[in-house]
């Protein structure tokens, strides 16, 4: 029995991480984790608050959907845990923000959804069609560019209502650089950005804001993550593909296959190239994006951050690139394949407070170890056993 008592501890000591590794969400330690930015990740992020909260009761996910371009003026500013964005740091962001990590937490397509009373979705438009649509070359429905893809259907002869984004937007980041792909003068006269001059259309906050300008005024058209049309019931063009060979609808399959071959760098990399729209294949639906967190190195940067905060920043990220995947698909996002999983993992583990690595576990942890060394010690004197367990 002597010899029992200390083995017992020593078990106990060396279980005691892998049993509390989450223990800070069982204390009554309330924490308020921020994020900011991308409106079209929105409807995932608001459902992994309420799913990561029904799990962890004092874990609050606070994220305002505020648009890429403000998420990422927060992120300089150091307001926000974090910043959620559709569209990569540029080299200008870079210098505003040094030591961010980018980690890709789900992938969207964006559709181009219109209000054609009486034409179902499913119109067919190749690249440079939609180009020409938002310059203003094509401003009539029944234009002879759109009506050659589409015979059979009766276009009307109405003007087409363009909307778009005012403010800075991933999702315009992403549908500017497909158009800038497609049609040269594109990217000549108009450009690719979080923010262009739009030559054409009637601007609005926020995906929401541009798809309720299209559901709401007929003869519309915009650019909307595939989540909002879906959720707003709204009709949806069929995009030409890389290939040229088909038209593809936007969908979960469509999507992850323009994304599948997507070569990625390291989350302390330089992301400022990274694009995967119109990528080859029959099924690749060719307007979609990588949706990323983009958090700092160390943490302790972050106003009011503390190292107990810290990690339950860092549960709640590895808990959305893991299990929070699940809830993607209902929603009409792509979850991420495996190997951008992993390249998340190695990113995650990078992030610091102060210097150095946060531990694996909390306060509470270390003093229920310290109870088990001291119980060791003492044991093994009671009895006259020599313990001297190296830590």
């Amino acid at each position: 029995m002597k010899k029992i008592l200390p083995a017992l501890a020593f078990m106990l000591l060396l279980v005691i991480p892998a049993t509390i590794l989450h223990a800070g969400a069982q204390t009554g330690q309330t924490y308020a984790i921020t994020g900011a930015g991308s409106t079209l990740v929105f409807p995932l992020m608001d459902t992994w608050r309420v799913q990561y909260n029904s799990l962890h009761s004092n874990i609050h996910l606070n994220y305002q959907s505020i648009g890429s371009g403000a998420g990422i003026k927060l992120l300089e500013q150091k307001t926000v845990d974090f910043a959620a964005s559709d569209a990569p740091l540029q080299p200008s962001d870079q210098q505003k923000a040094p030591g961010v990590l980018t980690l890709p937490e789900s992938i969207g397509g964006i559709t181009i959804s219109y209000n054609l009373p009486g034409i179902d979705k499913g119109l067919k438009l190749t690249g440079p069609v939609i180009a020409q649509i938002f310059m203003g070359d094509i401003t009539m429905w029944n234009d002879p560019a759109i009506a050659s893809l589409n015979s059979g259907i009766n276009l009307p002869a109405q003007k087409i209502e363009i909307a778009h984004r005012a403010d800075g937007s991933g999702t315009t980041y992403a549908f500017t650089d497909y158009l800038s792909k497609v049609y040269p003068q594109w990217k000549t006269d108009v450009g690719q950005g979080k923010t262009v001059p739009w030559p054409v259309g009637t601007g609005a906050q926020g995906n929401a804001g541009v798809a309720n300008i299209v559901k709401t005024t007929p003869y519309a058209c915009g650019y909307v993550e595939l989540a909002y049309a879906y959720q707003n019931n709204m009709t949806y063009a069929f995009v030409q593909n890389a290939d040229g060979n088909a038209f593809v609808e936007p969908t979960i399959d469509s999507i992850a296959a323009d994304a599948a071959s997507a070569n990625l760098p390291a989350a302390d990399g330089d992301w400022s190239q990274v694009s995967i729209v119109n990528q080859p294949g029959s099924n690749s639906y060719p307007i979609s994006t990588l949706t990323y967190v983009m958090i700092y190195k160390d943490l302790s940067q972050v106003n009011g951050e503390t190292q107990d905060k810290s990690q339950e920043v860092i549960n709640f990220l590895s808990w959305i690139i893991h299990d929070g995947q699940k809830f993607a698909s209902p929603l009409l996002y792509v979850p991420l394949p495996d190997s951008i999983v992993k390249a998340d993992e190695q990113g995650i583990a990078q992030i610091q407070f102060g210097g150095s690595t946060i531990p694996e576990f909390g306060p509470v942890a270390a003093l229920v170890l310290a109870i088990a060394i001291v119980s060791i010690i003492a044991v093994s004197a009671k009895t006259g056993l020599k313990f001297a367990p190296k830590l």
